[in-house]
């Protein structure tokens, strides 16, 4: 309630500066524009268009129209009438129905259709922008008669210009590499034939690998095609969201670098990010991919030649990564997968981490300071299934994507395991505890069984 009094802007400064801006860079013709907050009568409709809104959302009085008293305690499962609750007991007061909302919003309707009828307008599109029809108020008292409303009410343009929506957005999707990729993997989406295609990119190419996977899925179903059906091989600098919700049979390698959420939402596949072969700094000093690496990924796999930015591998559920660094929040809200760092660590790693294994070379000694132990455990790489599965995915790392780092390590595996610092969730541990104990009381139960049998 404060914020709302004392911090909230209202929505007529974001609707002049809007709808102004876009007349003046010629952008008005191709974008809707909607406004809400606190809208309640057909003379605020009125004013929003006559501003340049085309479109109008409705919150607060829809919730009151249905029975909301504003309690304002929404977020304590509390509310008395059962709109904002999921207690049984106080859902089963809730009286509102859907007539009630239509009945208010034909109201609201019948209001601004008599206001437009004395301003001479017979559509909302026909006064969407015609701000010189309002006035700024005359009187109002001393509080604002300081005010000059002349920014909001200044005409947007001269004649000829569009004030509102009049053509639809062109986003040329059957020009972009995401199309282009299509086509030419047609033999292994008809035939499941391998296909390798190699291609440039640039950070204007976004969520390329994206419809590729979408059509997979569509014809194969989730386990998608076998691995490496189809291998992207690109030169360049990605665009956002490369490999976003990649599917089984699908491998992408990117040499050069990419921008925030790569593999986000993966469910198979590889991505592999390589600097150039020619470049001559060091991979793991240097950031390669930007932030929010790996969100919510349930699968696949990534390997990542650099540092990556903050909130690595957040909300990861079944994805496995190896990395040479991670900016602040590293696996953070993790939920299952493994993740290796090779390097170091922002602050605040693994805050909210409740699933999944983390292991980070922990080579410069404060490793310690840098986690979030609220829910997490820090332990040695001692058990040879750990030490197993840390080597095999270096091995991976440096076959994908030749790091020299790992091929270091790799060298002098038996000086730098002991620098190696496995994170693990305390309830996941437990879980996996109470899991091995019921396997073992299975056997056990069953081997007695057998034995009394036979004997």
């Amino acid at each position: 309630l404060t914020a709302i009094k004392h911090t909230g802007l209202p929505w007529e400064l974001g609707l002049a500066e809007t709808q102004q801006t876009l007349v003046a860079n010629g952008l008005r013709d191709r974008i809707r524009v909607q406004t809400d907050g606190q809208l309640r009568t057909g003379r605020d409709l009125a004013i929003a268009a006559l501003m340049g809104a085309e479109e109008f959302g409705f919150g607060t009085p829809l919730l009151v129209a249905l029975g909301c008293v504003m309690m304002r305690k929404c977020h304590m499962n509390t509310c008395s009438v059962g709109v904002g609750t999921q207690d049984p007991a106080l859902r089963a007061r809730f009286a509102g129905k859907p007539e009630y909302v239509e009945r208010f919003l034909r109201f609201v309707a019948q209001d601004l259709r008599e206001l437009m009828a004395e301003l001479g307008f017979r559509t909302v599109d026909e006064m969407v922008g015609h701000v010189e029809r309002l006035e700024g108020p005359a009187g109002g008292g001393p509080k604002a008669a300081g005010l000059d409303f002349a920014a909001l009410l200044t005409p947007t343009a001269g004649e000829g210009v569009a004030l509102r929506c009049v053509r639809k957005q062109e986003h040329e999707v059957r020009d972009s590499l995401n199309a282009e990729l299509l086509r030419r993997a047609t033999p292994a989406l008809e035939r499941r034939e391998a296909v390798g295609i190699h291609l440039p990119i640039r950070n204007i190419d976004r969520a390329v690998g994206a419809m590729l996977s979408g059509e997979i899925v569509k014809r194969f179903g989730a386990r998608g095609l076998p691995e490496d059906t189809i291998k992207l091989s690109f030169k360049g600098s990605a665009g956002q969201s490369l490999g976003a919700f990649l599917a089984p049979g699908v491998s992408v390698r990117v040499e050069g670098d990419a921008n925030d959420y790569l593999g986000k939402g993966m469910t198979g596949g590889r991505i592999v990010l390589a600097p150039p072969s020619e470049a001559a700094f060091n991979a793991h000093e240097n950031i390669i991919v930007g932030n929010v690496v790996l969100y919510g990924a349930t699968g696949g796999e990534v390997y990542v030649n650099g540092i990556t930015g903050e909130r690595f591998a957040i909300r990861n559920s079944g994805a496995r990564a190896v990395v040479e660094g991670v900016g602040d929040h590293g696996c953070e809200y993790m939920t299952g997968g493994t993740v290796v760092v090779l390097g170091g660590t922002g602050h605040n790693f693994a805050a909210g981490m409740s699933g999944g294994v983390a292991y980070v070379f922990n080579e410069s000694g404060f490793f310690d300071t840098r986690c979030n132990l609220d829910m997490v455990d820090l332990e040695s790489v001692w058990s040879p299934e750990d030490q197993a599965q840390l080597r095999g995915m270096i091995e991976k790392h440096l076959e994908y994507t030749g790091s020299r780092r790992a091929g270091h390590i790799l060298e002098n595996w038996e000086a730098c395991l002991p620098l190696f610092v496995k994170v693990m969730p305390i309830d996941y541990r437990k879980s996996l505890d109470r899991m091995k104990l019921a396997e073992g009381r299975d056997r056990e139960t069953v081997a007695a069984t057998e034995e009394v049998y036979h004997g």
